[in-house]
Parts: C-alpha cells; sequence; structure tokens
C-alpha cells in the first residue's frame, strides 16, 4: 500500500511539474542589451553629473523665483552627487537585473532630460496655487 501510494505521489509531481518550467526565459541577446544600456547610462551619468549644477540653479529659478538663486545651487551640489552616485551604482552593477528588470535608478535617467516647462494651466507658475493667481472657483 505504501508503494502505490509513493508511485500515485511521483506520478503526481511528474505531470504537474514540467508545465510550471515550460515557462520561456528572456533571450539571451535581450539580457546582454539591457545590461550594456545599464552600463553605459552609468559611465555616462557620472561623466555628466557636473551639469545637475546648472539644470537645478535654472530651474529653481524657473520654478521658484528670486528664492531659487539660492536654492538652485544647493539643489545643484546635492543632485550633482547624487547622479555620480547613482552612476557608479550602475556602472558597478550592470550585470545585477535590479532595479525592475534593469531599469533607471534615477529619474530623469540622463542629466539632459527634463529642462522642458512643467505641463499645468496656461499661465500658471509651477508651485503657486490658483488661490495666488485670483483664479480661485
Amino acid at each position: 500500500m505504501r508503494s502505490v501510494t509513493l508511485s500515485a505521489l511521483l506520478l503526481a509531481t511528474l505531470a504537474l511539474t514540467p508545465p510550471a518550467f515550460a515557462s520561456d526565459g528572456p533571450k539571451p541577446e535581450f539580457i546582454a542589451e539591457k545590461m550594456a544600456f545599464k552600463f553605459a547610462r552609468g559611465v555616462t551619468n557620472i561623466a555628466t553629473a557636473v551639469v545637475e549644477l546648472p539644470k537645478q540653479s535654472y530651474l529653481s529659478v524657473r520654478d521658484r523665483g528670486t528664492v531659487g538663486y539660492v536654492i538652485g545651487p544647493l539643489k545643484g551640489i546635492g543632485m550633482t552627487a547624487y547622479r555620480a552616485f547613482i552612476g557608479a551604482a550602475e556602472t558597478v552593477f550592470f550585470l545585477v537585473p535590479q532595479p525592475g528588470y534593469y531599469d533607471p535608478m534615477i529619474e530623469p535617467d540622463y542629466v539632459w532630460k527634463g529642462w522642458e516647462e512643467p505641463r499645468g494651466e496656461p499661465g500658471q507658475v509651477a508651485g503657486e496655487p490658483a488661490e495666488k493667481r485670483g483664479d480661485s472657483q
């Protein structure tokens, strides 16, 4: 009786296991391409991290006005260090499929992205509530 039970259990295991392992994984060429992009993105972010200083200065003045002249350079220094650190991490760990299967660790993924005007109501300054402009409803 014991051998019949073990045989039935073995047959059930063999019958149900192959479908679980039948899923196709990503092709090696796709994985290598994602790794290469992650490595290149890391090296690029290390090399261009210093551009965060003028970028954050410009964005802070554009979005916050006069106070941006003080906040912008401070934010730029912090973002320069952050982008360089993230670039180094992506360069060192380009073989690891994290976060999210080789997705960028920082947004925007390159320093030259994110300079465009924020999308909002026409005439609205970013961060300015509608009541301040006199458009309260």
